[in-house]
């Protein structure tokens, strides 16, 4: 009969990088009190760009709420890998990215899927800036707008990809649909209930900053990671002490 020793059987657990959760980590006494920082990205070029009439409102209704908000313009943005990361949009963009605690990401819905001007301004997100993940942590709103019935296609694989980039990406969700009619000759979006769910994903996503932004670094500290970096810090002190 085994003994019980008081713990569960972990053996294949590397205690010297195991951590118990510490609810200090995640309700810290301090708070950042300065206003929170969001990226709107769009997903088209055309004059009459819908997806950027909705990332606009968006914005407003961010400041709205306190938050300080720049849109990145993809105008004159190259292919991924078609030029250097040193290509002056490309470096805007990054730039935009490492500054903002969160961000929202605005497609039209084309051939059931996000727009190519949209994914490749993902694309030129780099998971790592050297030491720093850029997205890792941040949060992330996700809307779509369709010249047709509503649908979710963008949406969900907006979804996929704001996981791949370690955001936070919030439950709400906005899906404009036949958006020629919700917006005026302005560009400004027209009361409705699609206006009123973006209000409702802009103030999702305020609260869910001002939640997370402080213990970002915490939420996404990861077992697997401490135990990776530590083999390889053993490797290279290894390696120095046999040379």
């Amino acid at each position: 009969m085994r003994k019980e020793t008081g713990l569960p059987d972990t053996p294949a657990l590397d205690e010297s990088h195991f951590r118990t959760i510490d609810p200090n980590s995640l309700f810290p006494a301090a708070r950042t009190t300065s206003p929170p920082k969001f990226l709107l990205l769009y997903g088209s070029l055309r004059e009459r760009s819908f997806s950027r009439f909705a990332a606009e409102e968006a914005a407003r209704i961010l400041q709205r709420f306190g938050a300080e908000t720049r849109i990145f313009n993809p105008s004159g943005l190259p292919l991924p890998d078609d030029a250097p990361v040193d290509h002056p949009k490309v470096a805007e963009l990054r730039d935009l990215v490492t500054w903002c605690d969160g961000m929202v990401w605005s497609s039209p819905e084309r051939h059931g899927a996000m727009t190519g001007i949209m994914k490749t301004q993902i694309d030129w997100i780099p998971l790592s800036l050297g030491a720093v993940r850029p997205t890792q942590g941040k949060t992330l709103a996700v809307m779509q707008v369709s010249g047709g019935s509503q649908s979710f296609n963008a949406v969900n694989q907006l979804r996929i990809l704001g996981r791949w980039m370690r955001c936070l990406t919030i439950p709400n969700q906005s899906s404009v649909p036949k958006a020629f009619q919700q917006f005026d000759e302005e560009g400004r979006m027209k009361p409705s209930p699609y206006y009123d769910r973006i209000v409702d994903v802009m103030e999702e996503l305020v609260r869910f900053t001002l939640l997370t932004r402080d213990i970002r670094e915490h939420l996404v500290d990861r077992y697997s990671e401490r135990k990776e970096s530590g083999a390889e810090l053993i490797s290279r002190v290894n390696t120095t002490a046999a040379r």
